[in-house]
């Protein structure tokens, strides 16, 4: 390991509520503190099959202990002393890094659902083991391209033995079930639904919202019905409900947890999220402003562009269904796809997870980005602070006049965020305003445009950019344009 790095060490928020220990990054790494009253449970899970499984899968997010003689030398940075003392620190782990943190109010349900699969699975694995998960929240789960990973290591707990009760049972019902099914039936993002309820759902929220006759068919009834009626029925003082419980016979505790996980499962299932149509969805396929000449074209140019630098990770804006952020992850990159529209980003997240491509979907609005969350802003970062700098080419494909037009973003604006998110290249579209879209979505503002031409525009790309090289679509008013960053 060697000399401790002197990059200063840096605590993350996205711990900061776990008595057990704490995250901190240090010359690029990830490290996790655990205090000596988590040690047993960890080391416990460290020994256990589904551990044993679940690393080399990718289930869990890589980790290793590090030795007592790394462990010395680390101890060597104040800052991870005075942090290690704090916590009464008895172990220290080293995590592999995500390559992109995301949060579940930035997936589309198919990924809410995925990483409620993997909550399940790991849950009822290590049950046979006399294991358990203390808590059962998506905030658990991070997605390394389109499979889920789960890195709350500190998650892990023995259980007793005659215990036939699970309590993040009502979590998994708020964070997973429930915004799983107001989605499917209600038609509601998780966005909407997520970014300022970390714990999810109530089932009287939904009962209130559901028809008379939904609330007594399932998936309703079992979710939200009976639920709201049996809290009803109890007083909000009521600590019955808290009171550890024990059975005299530890296997029929265990045939009622595994009855409980299966059951989970039916759940799960019945609020999986379904195929649908949106306007964006079928806008690869049914699209009219491009040839198939024109189209061929735009695809060998972007190929070509991506291949000149070898880029190793790429912001695709406005992604749609996935066609070009599959070109670049085919080419080598890691890929993030971004676009506002769910379904699409649904279907981006299918097609990776079959092609098995390094494709991380998220769902957000590059004009009205994902804001920072959490205590003080702090624990989930904005996803510009985490965009910035954090790719080597953005591609920006008939996106552009979007943002000019329905967000009424000046182009030297959109350009310079462009610019900081890139350390290399910006692959960009400019269409026209005489172009068939243009003129369908500016809805009568032609006299705000006036002035936005191809001269303009490369004027404005050469305050950050240099223009490598442009080709335009030939039977179109668009232009694709390869932009380097300038130094």
């Amino acid at each position: 390991m060697g000399n401790p790095p002197a990059s200063p060490c840096q605590k993350l928020a996205a711990s900061f509520r776990d008595p057990g220990g704490r995250l901190f990054s240090l010359g690029g790494r990830i490290f996790r503190l655990v205090g000596r009253a988590c040690a047993d449970d960890l080391n416990a899970f460290l020994a256990s099959k589904t551990a044993e499984r679940s690393f080399p899968s990718g289930r869990i997010v890589g980790t290793r202990t590090l030795t007592e003689d790394e462990t010395r030398k680390l101890l060597e940075t104040a800052e991870v002393k005075q942090l290690y003392d704090e916590t009464r620190g008895e172990i220290i782990l080293e995590h592999d890094r995500v390559s992109f943190p995301n949060f579940p109010y930035e997936w589309p349900p198919e990924m809410l659902h995925a990483a409620g699969a993997l909550t399940l699975d790991l849950a009822a694995s290590l049950l046979p083991e006399g294991l358990g998960l203390k808590d059962a929240t998506p905030y658990n789960v991070l997605f390394q391209g389109p499979e889920p990973v789960f890195i709350d290591i500190l998650s892990f707990e023995k259980r007793k033995a005659g215990d036939p009760v699970w309590l993040p049972y009502a979590q998994f019902s708020r964070t997973f079930l429930l915004p799983l099914l107001v989605s499917k039936y209600f038609g509601l993002s998780l966005d909407q639904l997520l970014t300022t309820r970390r714990d999810g759902l109530e089932p009287e929220e939904i009962y209130r919202a559901a028809g008379f006759f939904q609330k007594l068919l399932p998936p309703f009834l079992g979710l939200v019905t009976l639920p709201t009626w049996l809290a009803a029925g109890k007083g909000s003082d009521d600590a019955s409900i808290y009171q550890q419980k024990s059975l005299d016979n530890p296997e029929k505790a265990k045939f009622i947890l595994e009855s409980m996980f299966r059951r989970l499962r039916r759940q799960l299932e019945k609020v999986a999220p379904v195929r649908r149509k949106s306007t964006w969805s079928d806008y690869e396929e049914t699209s009219s402003h491009y040839s198939s000449k024109d189209f061929e074209a735009k695809n060998s140019f972007v190929k070509e562009s991506l291949a000149q630098f070898s880029l190793r990770t790429v912001l695709d804006v406005g992604c749609n269904t996935g066609h070009f952020s599959a070109l670049a992850a085919r080419q080598g990159a890691s890929v993030v796809a971004v676009d506002q529209d769910p379904v699409v980003v649904g279907e981006v997240w299918r097609r990776a997870r079959k092609e098995k491509l390094d494709i991380l979907p998220l769902v957000g609005n590059f004009s009205r980005p994902t804001p920072a969350t959490g205590w003080r802003n702090q624990e989930c970062p904005s996803f510009l602070d985490r965009a910035r700098g954090a790719f080597e080419g953005v591609v920006m494909l008939a996106v552009l006049h979007h943002i000019l037009v329905n967000e009424r973003v000046p182009l030297e604006e959109v350009l310079e965020l462009a610019a900081e998110m890139t350390t290399k290249i910006l692959v960009i579209e400019f269409v026209a305003p005489d172009d068939r879209m243009f003129k369908r979505i500016v809805r009568g503002r032609e006299h705000l445009f006036t002035d936005l031409n191809k001269e303009r525009f490369e004027a404005v790309c050469q305050h950050r950019f240099q223009i490598v090289r442009s080709q335009r679509l030939a039977e179109t008013s668009r232009w694709l344009y390869l932009l380097r960053k300038n130094s």
